[in-house]
């Protein structure tokens, strides 16, 4: 699956991961490989992206948008706190 994190002023992530967890005005979910195609808008909370190595990256955001389509993930976020 492959993601790419944009904001206003610079992409922040692009590339190959597992998956991604993020703060939806509902409540946290978790996007993985093969998810149902999905757009949600996203509460100010935490993103944590597992790389296809297992690693994780974390970050803060204050609000956004995640678009979930044959395996391509599209996160759109303001207020990026690393």
């Amino acid at each position: 699956m492959n993601i790419s994190v944009l904001a206003p002023e610079r992409a922040i992530f692009t590339g190959e991961i597992r998956a991604v967890k993020v703060p939806g005005v509902s409540g946290e979910f978790q996007v993985l490989n093969n998810h149902a195609p999905l757009v949600s808008a996203l509460a100010a909370g935490q993103v944590t992206i597992k790389l296809a190595n297992n690693e994780e990256r974390s970050f803060g955001i204050e609000r956004g948008f995640i678009e979930v389509l044959n395996n391509d993930v599209a996160l759109l976020v303001q207020g990026v706190k690393e």
